[in-house]
């Protein structure tokens, strides 16, 4: 997929590889959805490269220690792979100025909350409104 430019953005990432299929991003926002990329700092670089309109948020973890503990309560990576991420963790933070957005992971009602504060207000925004505020002002001229 990768050699065959299928992928929206790709990254090998502490070893791993991770991807987001082009077609899959161009049928969902084709049918109107909003859609959510769970990305690294490289990830979300290609997509903010590629597609002018989006929006990029950066979830920062609280602290170390709290981030250390919650990839330790996910249980998904090795030992090895753990010790990898933390050690990369503090230059990825430094990437948050980057991106348009930044929410605080401490408390997560708020977090949700901000996010979905985020959303509507770039929902709102006029140039994605842009038909729906034609058709209103098409009405006014109607009357």
């Amino acid at each position: 997929m990768v050699a065959a430019g299928e992928f929206l953005e790709w990254a090998c990432v502490h070893g791993n590889f991770y991807g987001t299929s082009k077609q899959q991003i161009i049928e969902d926002t084709a049918a109107g959805a909003d859609i959510i990329l769970e990305v690294d700092v490289q990830g979300a670089a290609s997509v903010r490269q590629l597609l002018m309109d989006s929006v990029s948020v950066f979830i920062l973890p609280p602290s170390y220690e709290v981030l250390r503990q919650r990839l330790i309560a996910r249980g998904t990576d090795s030992p090895e792979e753990l010790e990898v991420r933390l050690r990369n963790a503090p230059e990825e933070l430094k990437q948050y100025s980057a991106f348009d957005y930044v929410i605080i992971n401490d408390e997560i009602e708020r977090a949700a909350g901000q996010l979905a504060s985020i959303i509507y207000a770039e929902r709102a925004r006029c140039m994605r409104q842009e038909g729906l505020v034609r058709e209103v002002i098409q009405k006014f001229q109607q009357s």
